[in-house]
């Protein structure tokens, strides 16, 4: 945590209202979101009890499990969700646009660049909490793998003709949500936590009830509008009313004790006594009775669920409105270019017939996972840093970053046979950055990196630096590449663009000592049936 994080807190504590951590909003929330509030059952885990799905805050597809151990109540529910999320997640898969992209051609071993398609927008999936996006995750990898009635016709238990797709889309979303920066699957806890500062622990800051107690609070002069933000966090997270029931639930997937012992295990307890009845029937009177008897079971059920899900629901598109309020950062747009390149080249991948993503990634993709996510990371730092001078304070107190103004400009050139500018410039600061002899500094021209040196501290105080490129080829520097005299300019110690890593193999010619090349003759077969999976 940053100092001015630190501070933030404190005077969040002191206030006992939440502190903004950022003047812009360094994610990208799109126009129509689709938001999903899970559901699991306690004891097992992914088992769904139920779930709140759509893009309209107002109308959303309400899907329960009215009995969780039951494999074709499940399956059902995985359809119905594939039929809410696929055709969501198709409708941004047509429109395209033309984009560059660098290929190497077969041929001369060079890269050349080529024109592909790319999506001109991507889908975008919110979650209440860090566990939903595990959740979907693990949604991902229990179904992507599943075979249908028509790809396998003597499979048992075949999943519903969707379902695997799901699967395949619901692990991109997570693969991607690793990323940093990315846009594609985001949850509105860590969405809030990354704008405002509370007064808590971030283990408390992952209650979305909480959270949005500290952050959006009422206007009006009620009682409400002056309580602290702890006391208002404390009675979203632990009050109860007459019944015993949390008055704000859980954000998912996970339910409360009190709900599941008092209210939902005795409405799943007539569910499967009516069950029972409609089976044992032995004429059709029976039978008309035990039907009524299990929809009125069936919908006490899915009462007790959305109760539970509902006010998440309505937390989850207060924090979207919220985030809407920030103006979006100026470098935003960059990343969420890569998430459409990363959707565009999934989609690629499923309608070529690939086979879906592997359990455990070999070596070398594994190692390219990593060097990306690691790179994406430093780049998500800087680039939050230029956007925002609220983050960029915080690089300031912490000795990486600066502000300085010109005081004077001296030209000076390379002594070589063609000389290139090397304008040395005189600045004075009041922050003090960690700098040393040769030490390079970088500002933003254009939107792109200029770097100089540290030469040395004048007598005064001021910083002597030396510019270093971006100044053209000519021997007189690019028009409005050097600074002027009384300019102020944000001079930061860390790269803008962070380097690429080493050359990886090819997965191919993977050494023995990490596995070797993949094996082609292995395939991944579904899940094996366990004794959970049959009531």
């Amino acid at each position: 945590m940053s100092l001015i994080s630190t501070l933030a807190r404190m005077e969040a504590v002191e206030s006992g209202r939440a502190q903004p951590l950022a003047t812009v909003r360094h994610r990208r929330v799109s126009e129509r979101p689709l938001v999903f509030v899970p559901l699991t059952t306690a004891g097992e885990a992914g088992a769904p009890l139920g779930a709140l799905v759509g893009t309209d805050p107002a109308e959303p597809r309400l899907l329960v499990v009215a009995q969780p151990r039951d494999r074709d109540l499940r399956f059902g529910f995985l359809a119905d969700l594939a039929d809410e999320v696929l055709p969501y997640v198709e409708s941004f898969a047509e429109a395209v646009e033309a984009a560059e992209k660098s290929e190497v051609d077969p041929e001369t071993g060079k890269k050349v660049k080529v024109e592909v398609e790319l999506c001109a927008d991507a889908p975008q999936l919110i979650v209440p909490s860090r566990a939903g996006i595990e959740y979907v995750r693990l949604l991902g990898r229990s179904t992507r793998f599943r075979r249908t009635a028509e790809q396998d016709p003597e499979t048992p238990f075949p999943a519903p003709p969707r379902v695997p797709l799901l699967g395949r889309w619901l692990t991109h979303f997570a693969d991607r949500a690793r990323v940093p920066g990315s846009s594609l699957l985001l949850c509105a806890t860590d969405l809030l936590n990354r704008h405002w500062a509370t007064g808590q622990s971030s283990l408390e800051d992952q209650h979305l009830g909480a959270l949005l107690a500290w952050i959006d609070r009422p206007d009006d002069k009620g009682a409400e509008a002056d309580e602290p933000g702890a006391r208002a966090a404390l009675r979203a997270e632990v009050g109860r009313d007459a019944e015993g029931q949390l008055l704000c639930p859980p954000a998912g997937p996970a339910t409360d004790p009190a709900f599941d012992n008092r209210l939902l295990a005795p409405a799943i307890e007539r569910y499967d006594r009516a069950r029972q009845a409609v089976g044992a029937a032995e004429d059709g009177e029976a039978a008309e009775r035990g039907l009524g008897e299990l929809h009125r079971a069936e919908r006490e059920v899915r009462r007790l669920v959305v109760s539970q899900m509902k006010p998440t629901w309505d937390a989850v598109w207060r924090a979207i409105g919220l985030l809407r309020e920030l103006p979006e950062g100026a470098r935003v747009e960059d990343r969420w270019t890569r998430d459409r390149w990363s959707f565009t080249a999934h989609r690629d991948r499923v309608a070529a017939g690939e086979p879906p993503q592997p359990r455990r990634d070999d070596a070398v993709t594994a190692a390219r996972k990593l060097a990306a996510r690691e790179q994406a990371q430093g780049q998500l730092e800087a680039q939050e840093a230029l956007d925002d001078p609220l983050v960029l304070a915080g690089r300031r107190l912490a000795g990486e970053a600066f502000t300085a103004q010109v005081v004077e400009v001296t030209m000076a050139w390379t002594e070589s046979k063609r000389p290139a500018p090397r304008p040395l410039l005189t600045v004075r600061t009041e922050d003090r950055p960690h700098l040393g002899e040769k030490v390079k500094v970088y500002r933003s021209l254009d939107g792109k990196p200029q770097s100089a040196e540290f030469v040395r501290y004048e007598e005064d105080g001021a910083l002597l630096l030396r510019l270093l490129d971006r100044m053209g080829r000519a021997k007189e520097p690019a028009e409005g590449s050097v600074p002027e005299k009384g300019e102020w300019i944000a001079w930061t110690l860390f790269e803008h663009d962070q380097r690429v890593g080493p050359q990886l193999p090819e997965a191919e010619e993977t050494p023995w000592t990490h596995g070797g090349p993949p094996r082609s003759d292995v395939v991944e077969l579904p899940d094996a049936v366990t004794p959970e999976d049959v009531l």
